[in-house]
Formats: C-alpha cells, structure tokens, sequence
C-alpha cells in the first residue's frame, strides 16, 4: 500500500482460524457502517456501545452475533471501525467475512489495520513494531518486554534525544542565519550535549545483545555417541515423550526440535549419533553431518557419555569438536556406575532421574547468564540499525565541535543524525521500509 493513496475499507479476521468459542471479523474505513446496516439485523449499530443481533444475507440468517462500533478517530486504526464477534467455528468467520466483502469491503493487506494506525498518528513506528513482536512472542518475559515499547517507551527515549538534538540544531541555524542577533553557541556547549546523547543512545544499544536473544532466542544442542541417551534426555527435558529411544544405535536419524520457555525460548536439540560414517547407511550419514551442523549453530552444546565406559577414543572425537563453543559436560547412566571421577561433568540418569534436577538448574542459570543483560529497551534489527548510524554521526558532530570547526559544518552532521532517529519513530520512511515492516504481520492485524 502506497503511503499516499486514499483508503478503502478493508476487511479481515482477526482472530486465528479454528473450532473456538469467538471468531472476530474487523472491518475498517468509510464504509464500515453502511456495510454493518446492510447485513445486520438488531439494533441500530452506535460508536461507544455493543449491539446484539444476526448477521444475514438476503434474510438467511448466518450467525447471531455482538457488534461493536468504533467512531473514528477513537479507534485503533483512526477510522470508522466495526468488529463482529461471531461463533468460532471456521465456516462461520468465513461465511461473514465473504458476505462483508460482497458489500463494499476487500480484503486486508498483512498487517494493514497497523499500519493504517500508524498513517493516521494512533501509534509511531517503534510502537507498530512493538504490535508484532507482542503477538509473536514466545515467551512471556518478551510478550512482557514488547507490551513496554508498545506503551511507548522506547518512543519516548527516541524524542528525549531528539528534542535535545532539535534545540542544539537550532541554535546553530540561528547563529548562522542571524549572526547579527544571535551569537553561535560555544562549542563547550555542543560538546556537552553530543556527549550526553551519545550516552543515551550507547544506553539504549547496550540492550541489543540481550533484545536479540528475547525475540530470537537460545539454540541447545544434545551431542554424544549413539545409545548414550541423547533422546532420553531430550525427552526427560521437555517432560514428554518426543523422541524415539530404543537400546539400537543409530535410532535417531534426524534432527528434532522442541521450544522450551525459561523466560528466553530455548530450542532444544536431539541429534543423530555422531560415529564413523564408513558403519552408517546413507539415511544416517545425513543425519550425522546435521548433528555437525547443529552443533556448530547451537548457542550452547550438551556433550553426552556414558558413564558407565568413560569417555573413549570415539568420544574424544566428538568433544573435539565442541570444545571451543559453551558447553556442558554430561555423563549419562552414572546409576550404572560409581566411577566419578571427571570433575567437569555433571552426573546424570535419565532412567533414574538422578541428577536432572542439577542439570535443569545449571541450564538455567546459563540461559540467565546469556540474557541477563540490561533489557530497559528492546530493539530490533532495524531499529539498532537506524541508532549506530545516528551515533556514527554524532561522534562526527563531536569530533568536528572538539576541534572547533565551522558549525554550519558540524550542522549536516547533526540532520543526519536526527533523520536516522526520525525513522525509527516513523517521521522519516519510505514505502519500501514500510512495506516490508508490515509484510511480516499476520493478515487482520
């Protein structure tokens, strides 16, 4: 959608397709009401309040209903909205919505009720981002993280340095343009100011490492040989029985992939038994080499022997290629055994369950270990994107102003950097960034 056209009414569910209780069609723009009085029956739809009624087409009835209206501007998009709320089942949601859209409306764009919230000024940029990290959320430490920046915190911080930015541009314009009347302020001056927004935004940017591991979060690989109980663990920390286990080496062929939440989404990994690939046939010679992979990619490697026979020749191979990424040392079946003699493992059975509880702890304190940095802000890619150019402008300005250069100079550095945090909060935007911050939204929201 071109930021300029005019705006049609659109339409979408809203809520997730599926047998439930509620199913919600939004409509939004002009023709929302006429669209309302022409396939509701009950009584007569009012902005503020909920009517009760039937949705029908050509007197057949197709779901009684509540309607909600909302008067522009009061609305979360900025314009006239309607929201039927129908029984859950999908023919239902889908019968109202074709029925809506035969009456004037088309169907939504993803992301388009946002993004026309954003157009008419109900929401700025940072806060429309904030939307879509708050329905993705995997996590409910994220979900509590985002509904932050979606109450405007991060936006408020943004027009702190903006405002303090303006006020210094400002004074050098006029200095500039009326040297007569206005004297340029001292460069003492500029320089305490680049200073103190330069902190501001290292601040907001030392969120960033622990931001990324909230939106994106933590990959656990489980390495070892086969039959040391890779998948009996995978299984003994999910609390469910995902994984095959049998005492047949090479059980695992592929690699599984569970989502726990320990306030960060962990993705735990089994993995195919790593041995040499001249004993394997084809289908568990691929499975090994995605054991490789995943245990290169992964945040954090749970390297696993048997506790029983030591760590072995083969064994060694293996932990020679995780050495150098974080890991943690385990020794499955110690009920087998009484030989503990490695100091840098923990003892575990999954048989038993002697142990898990040290081991769940321990990843725990890791996972927190890993996240436990400053989350005042939480940023995207984008965003941090948009704050390092800024900073790389203001060191410019400062380093031009430490040597006293001329400030109409020193000026250009600073629009740039007040147009790099113009497009975090969306006064400055292209269609093309606009577009693709919205492509990844889900359709009705």
């Amino acid at each position: 959608m071109n930021i300029n056209q005019e705006f049609d009414t659109i339409a979408a569910i809203a809520t997730p397709l599926g047998t439930g209780g509620v199913g919600v069609i939004r409509i939004s723009g002009s023709k929302s009401f006429d669209i309302a009085h022409k396939i509701f029956r009950g009584k007569t739809p009012k902005a503020g309040m909920i009517s009760h009624g039937w949705i029908e087409d050509n007197g057949v009835k197709i779901d009684e209903v509540l309607l909600l209206a909302f008067k522009d501007p009061n609305s979360y998009t900025g314009e006239d909205v309607i929201e039927i709320q129908c029984h859950g089942g999908v023919n239902v949601v889908r019968n109202i919505l074709d029925l809506v859209l035969k009456n004037g409306a088309r169907i939504a764009e993803r992301g388009e009720f946002t993004k026309r919230a954003f157009l008419n000024k109900k929401m700025d940029l940072s806060q429309a981002e904030a939307v879509a990290d708050l329905i993705h959320a995997r996590t409910q430490n994220f979900a509590i993280q985002s509904a932050k920046n979606l109450s405007g915190v991060l936006a408020q911080k943004i027009n702190e340095i903006k405002d303090r930015l303006f006020n210094v541009l400002s004074r050098i314009i006029a200095g500039i343009d009326f040297p007569e009347d206005v004297a340029e302020p001292e460069y003492s001056y500029l320089i305490n100011e680049f200073d103190a927004a330069l902190k501001e935004i290292n601040r907001i940017l030392d969120c960033a490492k622990s931001s990324d591991i909230l939106r994106q979060g933590l990959k656990i690989a489980i390495v070892g040989k086969p039959n040391v109980g890779k998948s009996s663990l995978f299984n003994k920390l999910l609390n469910m029985e995902r994984a095959i286990v049998t005492d047949i080496a090479g059980t695992t062929r592929d690699v599984l992939k569970e989502t726990l939440d320990m306030d960060v989404a962990v993705t735990l990994i089994d993995t195919a038994g790593i041995r040499n690939i001249d004993n394997v046939d084809k289908v568990e010679e691929i499975g090994i080499e995605f054991s490789k992979q995943s245990a290169d990619e992964a945040d954090l490697v749970l390297f696993l022997y048997n506790a029983e026979t030591g760590i072995n020749e083969d064994d060694q191979k293996i932990y020679d290629l995780i050495k150098d990424k974080n890991h943690l040392i385990i020794a499955n079946k110690c009920d087998l055994s009484d030989n503990r003699n490695n100091d840098k493992a923990i003892y575990i059975s999954t048989l038993t369950s002697e142990g898990l509880d040290d081991l769940k702890l321990k990843l725990k304190e890791i996972v927190n270990n890993f996240s436990n940095e400053d989350t005042e802000f939480i940023t995207n890619k984008r965003q941090q994107d948009c704050l390092n150019k800024c900073r790389e402008s203001l060191i410019q300005a400062l380093d031009a102003a430490k040597k006293n250069e001329l400030q109409d100079l020193i000026a250009i550095d600073l629009k740039s950097a007040l147009l790099f945090l113009d497009e975090i909060t969306g006064e400055v935007i292209t269609d093309d960034i606009l577009n693709n911050i919205f492509d990844h939204f889900c359709i009705g929201k």
